[in-house]
């Protein structure tokens, strides 16, 4: 295979341009020596349960504990010296923020976070643990966006955002990548949870350049589904009030990604929280992996579509594992 001219050192991506399978190949080269590569993990148990082969990308293992790690990390070394020496700066409500802060520490420059009122607590701990400086604000999109325009006019900062930065997205597509250059065997489909979109949009990149007749699909939580109703209407929803214990999908679908969605023939599947909680518990039972709930809703809807996945090899990436201890009591009342 030839060299794409995207690898090259020099290579530097356009945060506002949609990307494309150079840009994650570009991405995989860039985050090498900085992202784990994750292992992809298998349980005889739930393949039983699900009626299908599954293979599922251990993203829970990713440094910050999180797929996130990836796109941030992309950012971050994407920024010329110029852009790198202000810094950088997001919103988030916890597994982006934490793995930006990393990301700036493992090329030691500042790192601004946004982040809302009443977010989980152990998340902050981890973005604070990393070097980041917090930002409160309320928590509403508004008042993210608007602490974050007056971050970047003190600072400089250069703004990274969760999942509509096309260097997000195509580092989230490296994790796809792994997985079907690793499988051995061509995969049927892939599922991986949908909030704002990076993941999915980069995962269809890649699944699709890779392999070409995959399914790809997102599975999203039934009390914030604006992804499934904006492929249902032909475009975006506008405004949504979530309410799921997938509290890393709450966000609503980015412009780019929702372009990506349609351009590579994404489907979402959803799957209502007391699913999402059992799907968490199996995996927890069976593979002994810690996984969070926004994670699990990707397992979720393949029990709950078994028709749709019957007797197919099946890519599942686990997309996060960082679980509020402190509620642990309460997801395990919702799997009952």
């Amino acid at each position: 295979m030839t060299t794409s001219p995207s690898l090259r050192p020099g290579h530097t991506a356009d945060a506002d341009a949609l990307p494309d399978f150079d840009d994650v190949l570009a991405a995989a080269a860039r985050i090498a020596p900085h992202a784990h590569h994750t292992p992809v993990l298998r349980s005889r148990a739930i393949d039983a349960l699900a009626g299908c082969e599954l293979f599922f990308k251990a993203e829970h293992l990713q440094r910050a504990g999180a797929f996130k790690f990836r796109g941030a990390c992309n950012a971050v070394w994407s920024l010329t010296p110029a852009q790198a020496a202000r810094g950088v700066v997001t919103h988030s409500s916890g597994n982006h923020g934490a793995a930006l802060a990393l990301a700036a520490r493992t090329r030691g420059i500042a790192c601004h976070v946004v982040v809302p009122e009443q977010a989980v607590a152990a998340k902050l701990a981890a973005i604070e643990a990393y070097g980041a400086v917090l930002h409160r604000c309320a928590p509403t999109l508004a008042a993210r966006e608007a602490m974050c325009a007056q971050v970047q006019a003190d600072t400089g900062a250069e703004l990274v955002h969760p999942y509509t930065d096309a260097r997000v997205i195509a580092g989230q597509g490296t994790a796809a990548l792994e997985l079907l250059n690793a499988n051995g065997h061509a995969l049927d489909a892939i599922v991986t949870p949908v909030g704002g979109g990076g993941l999915l949009s980069g995962t269809a990149i890649a699944a699709r350049a890779t392999t070409p007749s995959i399914r790809i699909f997102g599975a999203e939580p039934t009390g914030a589904a604006d992804a499934h109703a904006s492929l249902a209407r032909g475009e975006r929803v506008p405004s949504l009030v979530p309410d799921t214990v997938c509290d890393g999908l709450r966000g609503l679908i980015g412009a780019p990604n929702f372009a990506l969605f349609q351009r590579h023939g994404v489907e979402v599947l959803l799957a209502d929280d007391g699913a999402t909680a059992r799907a968490m518990r199996l995996i927890w039972e069976r593979t002994k992996q810690l996984v969070e709930p926004s994670s699990a809703v990707a397992l979720a809807v393949v029990l709950g579509h078994r028709e749709r996945f019957a007797g197919q090899r099946v890519g599942v990436v686990l997309s996060g594992g960082n679980v509020d201890l402190d509620a642990i009591g309460d997801l395990l009342a919702r799997a009952r």
